[in-house]
């Protein structure tokens, strides 16, 4: 008995399986901000009713941060110190609730509300692509913080562009990004499954 309990392998927290995380989120990338991207500007190139980018963009969110819970969960049944998953579920709170301020004082204190149109876009990509940086480094997982930091530049980045040009650039840098990161995740977890 003792033998069988040695020879099974230990679950590593970086060997969470996050393609049904990175997929939900790049499809909410692609045709969240992309439905934005392609109804924006003065000259849309097509007239979508206002509430449907940000439906399309919330479903895929909400789908990733599902995924994403479950991939945590799933983390620390593998033997992943649970303070550390604890503290990093945390941040996501702080996170957003520190962005939240942020862009509520500025729309405010500039008297200016459309700010928040390009602010919340590009700063909840920074905040999860942090988030991602720290989660990365946490679990040793090289692709997840390469993730993270792309996320992160490709946000901001894309604030230099105005709009529409920021939703492109979030929908086909932040999308493709995500993209990548699944193709990876494939490959990443085969082959951490022959060692």
């Amino acid at each position: 008995m003792t033998t069988a309990i040695a020879a099974a392998p230990i679950a590593r927290a970086g060997d969470t399986d996050n393609r049904a995380t990175y997929l939900s989120f790049g499809l909410a990338y692609v045709f969240g901000h992309g439905a934005a991207a392609v109804s924006g500007g003065d000259d849309p190139l097509v007239r979508l009713p206002g509430w449907l980018p940000m439906t399309l963009l919330g479903l895929g969110l909400a789908a990733g941060t599902v995924f994403a819970t479950l991939a945590a969960a799933r983390a620390q049944r593998g033997g992943a110190d649970v303070l550390s998953g604890r503290l990093l579920g945390l941040s996501w709170i702080g996170g957003f609730t520190a962005l939240f301020l942020a862009i509520t004082g500025l729309t405010s204190t500039m008297d200016s509300p459309d700010l928040a149109t390009v602010l919340w876009p590009a700063g909840s990509g920074l905040v999860v692509g942090l988030l991602y940086l720290g989660e990365g480094a946490v679990r040793r997982n090289v692709l997840h913080y390469g993730l993270g930091s792309w996320l992160a530049l490709v946000s901001t980045a894309s604030l230099a562009f105005g709009t529409p040009g920021l939703f492109w650039v979030l929908a086909v840098a932040g999308g493709g990004g995500y993209a990548v990161a699944t193709v990876l995740e494939h490959r990443r977890l085969a082959e951490g499954a022959n060692r």
